[in-house]
């Protein structure tokens, strides 16, 4: 089933170990201070390309609870592998991701690249070590411009302005095939708009 703001696609358990990619960044570091505070134990994994070890730090300090921090990029098979292999993940929350719609329209074969080898090497590497969960982090700049306002269900997507909407859009595209070829896996594709603003703390926010 499709939504305009969530796609379901099988169902979704409830797990204990999750893993972050792109953690540190604003969306992830949120992720992992609500996920800390439900009692999950969060693993992040980042590069650190556009984001901050400083919030991932300052989530320790609001929740008092420990984070596993990796450094490294979805990209490289080997090193996800085996991090995921030694943390015995139960799900992925899926952030990585080159996230800047000016500069997607400057560097479109850097977006392009970076957003869609990351994603196949994700899903490649979950497959091989098992794990069936995975929510992603996607946008609704797979919208576009969409004729009729506000957005819907009903809304149809792939009319992208640019480099970075059509990696979301392909993204989605991916892991919605890799889940019809495997039934038994279970993937939520979560559109959402611009967010704004920081924790009601003020320890963390956009920047960092």
């Amino acid at each position: 089933m499709i939504y305009a703001v969530k796609v379901k696609i099988g169902g979704i358990v409830m797990t204990k170990k999750i893993l972050i990619t792109g953690g540190a960044g604003y969306i992830g570091s949120h992720t992992a201070l609500e996920l800390l505070n439900e009692g999950y134990e969060v693993v992040v994994y980042d590069n650190l390309c556009n984001s901050s070890k400083e919030s991932l730090k300052r989530v320790e300090e609001l929740s008092g609870k420990h984070i596993t921090f990796y450094e490294g990029d979805v990209m490289d098979e080997t090193a996800l592998k085996a991090m995921m292999e030694k943390e015995g993940v139960d799900a992925v929350i899926h952030c990585a991701a080159l996230k800047a719609v000016g500069e997607s329209v400057q560097k479109p074969l850097e977006y392009y690249r970076n957003n869609i080898t990351g994603t196949l090497t994700l899903m490649d590497v979950m497959k091989q070590t098992g794990v069936k969960n995975i929510v992603f982090s996607s946008s609704a700049t797979v919208y576009g411009s969409p004729e009729e306002m506000p957005i819907t269900e009903e809304c149809p997507k792939g009319q992208c302005t640019n480099p970075y909407g059509w990696t979301k859009s392909m993204m989605e595209q991916i892991m919605t095939d890799v889940q019809k070829a495997n039934p038994d896996m279970n993937v939520i594709l979560l559109r959402y708009f611009n967010p704004v603003g920081a924790h009601e703390s003020g320890r963390i926010g956009e920047d960092p």
